[in-house]
C-alpha cells in the first residue's frame, strides 16, 4: 500500500468508533460534530469496502471486518504514540500522555486513587484512563498488550511478557449478616452446602482460589457469576450466598451493611497482583516512569489480612 496516498488522520475515528460503536458517542469523546464523525465514517466504508458499523435493533454492531480491524487499529494508535511522544528530555511534571490501562474493579479500586494522587502531585496534566479487563482481554492478551499501555492482571494469566509486581494479597470469605447457618467461622461443609456467587466462571475466567476449592474436593454450588469484584457482596447480602473476595478490598467494605468477611476455612493460594506491559514499551522513558508510579503505589499498601468476624 502506498501509505502516501493514505489519510492517517482516519485511525483515530477509526479506533474510537470501532471502540464505541456509536456515532454519537465517538464523537463526544473526539470532541467532535456528528456531522464530521459521520464523514470520516462514509470515508472510511469507501477505504475499506464495507459497512463497518451495521443497525441491529436500536443500537450498531462491527461487521467481522470491523471486529478483525479493531485491535489492529488500537495496536497502530498506540505506535503512532509511541513514536511522537518519546522526548529525550522526559519531564513528568510537563507531561501530556494519557495511558490506557485494562485491569479489574478490584486492582483500579485498590490502587487507582494511590497512583492518581501521585500523578496529582508530581505529573499533573497526565491522564490515566482505565478499562475493565474482560475475559476477551485476557485470552487475547498478546493483541491487548498491543492495544493498551499495560494491564493490570495477577499471576496465572499471562506468560513471557515483561511486568513487574506490585502487591500480594489473601482471600476471605462473604456471607450475609443474616445468614444463620454460618456462625462465627466458616467450615469446609459450609463450602460444600451452601450456594455460591463466583466472579467470572468459565474455562479461561476464573480466580485462582476459585480452582483451589475445586483441587480440595470441593465443588460449588454456583448460584450467581458477576464480572465485578465490587459487586460481589451485593449478590450476597440477604442471601445464603458465600463469596471470595481480596483481603485490600474487604478491608474496605467497613461501610457495607448487610455482609461479614470470614477468613477462608483452608490456606488460600496467595495473589500476587502485576503490571503487564508489551516488550515495545521497554525503553519509553514515560512508559518507564508511570510503571514505577504504580510500583510505588503498591509498596505503600498495608499488608493484607482477613477481617475478623462481625456481625452488623
Amino acid at each position: 500500500m502506498n501509505l502516501t496516498n493514505l489519510d492517517l488522520n482516519l485511525l483515530v475515528p477509526l479506533d474510537m468508533l470501532l471502540r464505541e460503536k456509536s456515532v454519537t458517542r465517538a464523537a463526544a469523546r473526539l470532541g467532535l460534530s456528528q456531522p464530521a464523525l459521520s464523514s470520516s465514517l462514509a470515508r472510511l466504508r469507501r477505504h475499506f469496502g464495507d459497512q463497518l458499523l451495521v443497525r441491529k435493533g436500536n443500537a450498531y454492531e462491527l461487521t467481522p471486518l470491523a471486529a478483525q480491524l479493531r485491535p489492529r487499529a488500537e495496536a497502530a494508535l498506540t505506535g503512532v504514540r509511541q513514536a511522537f511522544s518519546r522526548h529525550p528530555g522526559f519531564d513528568p511534571a510537563t507531561s501530556d500522555r494519557e495511558f490506557r490501562i485494562l485491569g479489574s474493579d478490584y486492582v483500579m479500586a485498590v490502587l487507582g486513587g494511590a497512583v492518581g494522587a501521585i500523578l496529582d502531585e508530581r505529573a499533573p496534566g497526565m491522564r490515566l484512563r482505565f478499562e475493565p479487563a474482560s475475559p476477551p482481554v485476557v485470552d487475547q492478551a498478546p493483541e491487548s498488550l498491543r492495544g493498551a499501555d499495560a494491564v493490570l492482571l495477577p499471576h496465572g494469566f499471562l506468560h513471557g511478557a515483561p511486568h513487574v509486581d506490585l502487591f500480594s494479597d489473601t482471600w476471605c470469605c462473604v456471607v450475609a449478616t443474616a445468614n444463620e447457618q454460618v456462625g462465627d467461622a466458616l467450615t469446609m461443609d459450609d463450602l460444600r452446602k451452601l450456594p455460591w456467587v463466583f466472579t467470572y466462571l468459565s474455562a479461561t475466567a476464573f480466580t485462582t482460589v476459585a480452582r483451589q476449592l475445586q483441587a480440595l474436593g470441593i465443588e460449588p454450588r454456583v448460584t450467581a457469576v458477576v464480572e465485578s469484584f465490587l459487586a460481589l457482596p451485593h449478590l450476597v447480602a440477604g442471601t445464603d450466598r458465600i463469596g471470595l473476595i481480596q483481603g485490600h478490598l474487604a478491608a474496605r467494605l467497613s461501610g457495607l451493611d448487610g455482609v461479614r468477611v470470614l477468613p477462608c476455612p483452608f490456606e488460600p493460594v496467595p495473589l500476587v497482583e502485576a503490571l503487564w506491559w508489551h516488550p515495545a514499551h521497554d525503553d519509553d522513558p514515560e512508559h518507564r516512569w508511570m510503571r514505577e508510579v504504580f510500583s510505588e503505589a503498591g509498596r505503600a499498601l498495608p499488608s493484607a489480612a482477613p477481617r475478623p468476624a462481625t456481625r452488623r
